[in-house]
């Protein structure tokens, strides 16, 4: 199996092994408690697992197999490890009765078999999945820039706990705010380089970036990266960037988004060719106004643990599977993967 493996020049972690793992505590309690706070979030217990014929799992860009099995005592033929639980959380704010203003969030762990594995991409995939009740007003890019501003004071406010907890934790240069712009606009701006050297470009240049509209076909008729048509509004989404100056690349740490009503899953649906979803039990509640009006997103819980302890691989901060030739590499290097 192939993978890619980047290992900085005079790398030296901040904090070993046994630090590693109690700061990992501080950074996922302080930020899941500042972004319940921030954003009007109560947590709820999420499924491992849905069935297929639901229509709820995610499936990101329509190519990732997801891991199905059977239930016999249950009497379900295939059920399917969740890749997201993008559907899941707008069907559970309606059953749950939250109103207009607020949401949940949940831990959400996830298996991605065909992920390509490198210093960010694990099959494993551990997020808060949150997700808000919004009214139509509310279905623009402005408001969503306001909730991703909300997530990012929340990873600054975690940053500065955790660098009292941790002195050796050196802070990140982050920026008080976010720096948005579309991905038509980054088009504009770097016409001549690929998406990912785009963002690279960036984020290097503002730190911290909001990219909107990221399923929108462009003025060259490409899409910056692909989004199902299913959950997100491609008119009225966004990724998190932040410039990572370990592996100076940019890095994601949050996909989210305005969802889709009615019109915007129409419409999608078909441009995508998935008219065959639309008899689905999740995609027809949508289609017939049955669901609340939602934002949501997934934001990253070992991302955030490697970017803010500086780490060079994802490996260090979660337990995962990785071919042995890369975790042989990287330890000769002095990055220790658990």
């Amino acid at each position: 199996m192939s993978y890619k493996l980047t290992i900085p020049e005079g790398y030296r972690p901040n904090l070993g092994v046994m630090e590693t793992q109690l700061a990992i505590k501080v950074i996922k309690d302080t930020f899941e408690r500042e972004l319940a706070h921030n954003l009007n979030l109560t947590r709820v217990s999420a499924p491992i697992a849905v069935p297929a014929d639901s229509g709820l799992n995610d499936t990101l860009n329509g190519v990732e197999r997801p891991v199905s099995f059977d239930i016999p005592s249950a009497e379900v033929e295939e059920a399917q490890i969740v890749q997201s639980l993008a559907k899941w959380k707008r069907r559970a704010l309606h059953d749950y009765g939250f109103v207009k203003g607020y949401g949940l969030y949940t831990d959400m762990n996830a298996i991605r078999r065909d992920e390509e594995l490198d210093n960010l991409h694990s099959i494993y995939v551990d997020q808060w999945d949150w997700e808000r009740i919004i009214g139509k007003e509310d279905r623009n890019l402005d408001f969503l820039e306001e909730m991703a501003g909300l997530a990012y004071d929340a990873l600054l406010s975690t940053q500065k706990a955790l660098c009292a907890a941790f002195p050796a934790a050196e802070p990140m240069d982050l920026p008080e705010r976010l720096f948005t712009l579309t991905a038509q606009q980054l088009l504009d701006r770097y016409p001549h380089l690929p998406p990912n050297a785009r963002e690279d470009a960036i984020c290097e240049a503002h730190g911290a970036v909001l990219l909107t509209q990221i399923g929108k076909t462009l003025s060259d008729g490409s899409r910056h990266d692909g989004r199902a048509p299913d959950y997100d509004d491609w008119d009225i989404n966004a990724d998190i960037l932040l410039w990572n100056p370990v592996l100076k690349r940019a890095y994601e740490i949050s996909s989210m988004g305005v969802r889709v009503d009615a019109e915007a899953m129409d419409r999608q649906l078909r441009a995508a060719g998935c008219d065959d979803r639309r008899t689905l039990p999740f995609h027809a509640d949508i289609l017939a106004n049955r669901l609340p009006l939602t934002v949501g997103g997934g934001i990253g819980q070992s991302r955030i643990c490697m970017y803010l302890l500086r780490k060079a691989h994802i490996g260090e901060v979660q337990a995962s599977i990785w071919p042995a030739g890369m975790v042989e590499k990287a330890r000769l290097a002095g990055i220790f993967m658990l």
